[in-house]
């Protein structure tokens, strides 16, 4: 079972959204521009959870929301009907060896990243094929990749799928698949941590 299927989606949220981390917050500005930068009409969001940032969508004629926890696609769908006909979720561990998913323009993998590795994620953005890639991961500039809150412990079993990010080695992974680095901007948050945006186009 996938550390992800056991986090409740309101520990989750209510723990990102804390303002001493605001995460939930800086991701939903990060993907208003993500969708924005490419004047794409298909994309696909990797490790969806419960919608966030979907409120930005008003240019594509599909969006793909790919999460392995089934239960969070069904409030994503239920919180944004508006969506309707245009978003498909995609109930899958992309730590799997059998992949079946469909091809899109544009990739947006925020905070997801961490918990494949980069060489799970060079197998995703295979089957995909985008041609632009935005992903965001976390730099830690303390010793822990959780921030401290009431909501801590429901995230302790995420140590054994977690991956220390490192921005070039990221680079240089997505090279190595025919992606160059596009651009770069970085939020650092009230916690400790910085929000690394990396776009690369195929």
């Amino acid at each position: 079972m996938n550390p992800w299927e056991k986090i409740d989606l309101n520990d989750y949220e209510s723990h990102m959204s804390l303002d001493s981390i605001c995460q939930l917050q800086a991701l939903n500005e990060m993907m208003k521009d993500q969708f924005h930068t490419y004047n794409t009409k298909t994309t696909m969001i990797l490790g969806i959870a419960g919608g966030n940032g979907l409120e930005h969508v008003d240019h594509m004629d599909k969006v793909y929301g790919v999460d392995v926890n089934p239960q969070y696609l069904q409030v994503c769908k239920a919180r944004h009907p508006e969506l309707d006909g245009i978003l498909e979720t995609i109930c899958v561990d992309l730590l799997c060896d059998s992949l079946q998913l469909p091809t899109v323009e544009l990739l947006v993998a925020n905070l997801l990243i961490e918990y494949i590795g980069y060489e799970s994620f060079q197998k995703v953005v295979r089957y995909v094929k985008p041609k632009y890639i935005s992903c965001v991961i976390q730099i830690n500039l303390d010793d822990s990749f959780v921030s401290d809150s009431p909501y801590l412990h429901a995230f302790d079993c995420l140590e054994e799928v977690h991956h220390q990010m490192e921005e070039q080695v990221l680079v240089n992974s997505m090279q190595e698949i025919g992606y160059k680095k596009e651009q770069v901007r970085e939020q650092e948050l009230p916690n400790g941590k910085k929000l690394v945006r990396i776009d690369f186009v195929r």
